[in-house]
């Protein structure tokens, strides 16, 4: 019976082994054939005196040719640099940003002609005043149609409409801001650049159009005043325009009014109306918007009816129901003293109070 390598009619006459062992030492396999580096010469090159038939080829190179070395290389360094320079500024941005320009204030109290009226009931003020088709609370400050601009997409037009009514709304309605002496809510908002003006207005109050609290928010003395009502009126409107390729600015005029009673009184003292407008401008730049923060540049308040003759720098005092404005105008304005603001008080208009 044949092997497994002999021909199917067994291994011919004559020969031990076949014909195989006759050329094994000659037969190649086909890891040999591909492992050969040789080369057939070209008949040109035959014909050359003692040209031999073949020649040996180069040895092939293994590994990376010198242009990829080089190229792993570069990005390796840029990739290192890249990490290098996040590390050591991870919010750095490639745009330097422009310096901030501190918050300008005016304050003016609207002292009332006469006696300021008052009434058991809150609603029934309201109905009877300027105020009684106004909202309450922050429904009283829609965000206005939004259209991108030349350099400002819709969503960041409405990001600023958004960061501006929220810096408003802390400011002007929360009850632990009005009469509880809290500034955390709206400090939270303010852009860092501008926060030792902030601190520095609440530790050290100062009439100089930079430095009053009541320049930054509304704020009530609390031993004086207290909320008859939470449900505070409001109307006004938000406005957003473009003023370079890397500045937003929202323009904000609202008119605020609030049901007070003394501090110290019941549920059956007279409650009056107390009538805020703010005018305030916002400044946004794209780092303001990516952290939800505001630029305060102007503040511009009317509020009444208050006595020419009180400070209205730390804390608002109003006149409630019943009072009349103490006599003296303003604090005295010295044009000779640098750094100061000029001291300005207005008369609140009869029409402006509730008709009881």
């Amino acid at each position: 019976m044949a092997g497994p390598g002999d021909p199917p009619e067994g291994t011919p006459e004559g020969t031990p082994g076949g014909g195989e062992d006759e050329y094994r030492s000659v037969v190649f396999d086909e890891s040999f054939v591909r492992a050969a580096r040789i080369q057939e010469y070209s008949a040109q090159e035959r014909m050359a005196d003692h040209a031999p038939a073949v020649r040996r080829r180069p040895p092939r190179r293994r590994g990376l040719s010198r242009q990829a070395l080089i190229l792993v290389m570069l990005i390796a360094v840029a990739f290192g640099t890249a990490v290098y320079m996040g590390v050591r500024n991870p919010y750095q941005s490639p745009v330097a940003r422009r310096s901030v320009e501190p918050l300008r204030m005016t304050v003016i109290p609207l002292s009332p002609q006469g006696v300021v009226p008052g009434a058991a009931d809150p609603e029934s003020l309201f109905a009877h005043s300027p105020a009684a088709q106004f909202r309450v609370g922050a429904e009283g400050i829609p965000l206005p149609a939004s259209r991108r601009t030349a350099h400002f997409s819709d969503s960041q037009v409405v990001t600023a409409l958004t960061a501006a009514k929220e810096y408003i709304v802390h400011s002007s309605l929360y009850p632990e801001v009005l009469t509880r002496q809290q500034v955390r809510p709206v400090r939270a908002l303010v852009a860092a650049e501008q926060l030792d003006q902030f601190d520095e207005s609440f530790s050290h109050p100062a009439a100089d159009g930079r430095h009053a609290p009541t320049g930054w928010l509304v704020r009530f003395d609390p031993a004086q005043t207290q909320l008859a009502d939470s449900n505070i009126r409001v109307q006004g409107t938000l406005q957003a325009a473009e003023t370079d390729s890397a500045t937003l600015e929202v323009t904000a005029d609202h008119t605020f009014v609030y049901a007070l009673r003394p501090a110290d009184a019941g549920a059956d003292t007279s409650v009056s109306l107390f009538t805020v407008r703010r005018e305030l401008h916002f400044r946004f730049d794209r780092n303001d918007l990516r952290t939800h923060q505001v630029q305060l540049i102007v503040s511009y308040v009317q509020a009444g009816p208050l006595s020419c003759a009180e400070d209205s720098t730390n804390h608002l005092r109003p006149l409630l129901a019943g009072q009349t404005a103490k006599t003296g105008g303003p604090a005295g304005t010295d044009p000779y003293a640098t750094g100061g603001a000029t001291a300005l008080c207005g008369s609140l208009a009869t029409s402006a109070q509730p008709k009881v």
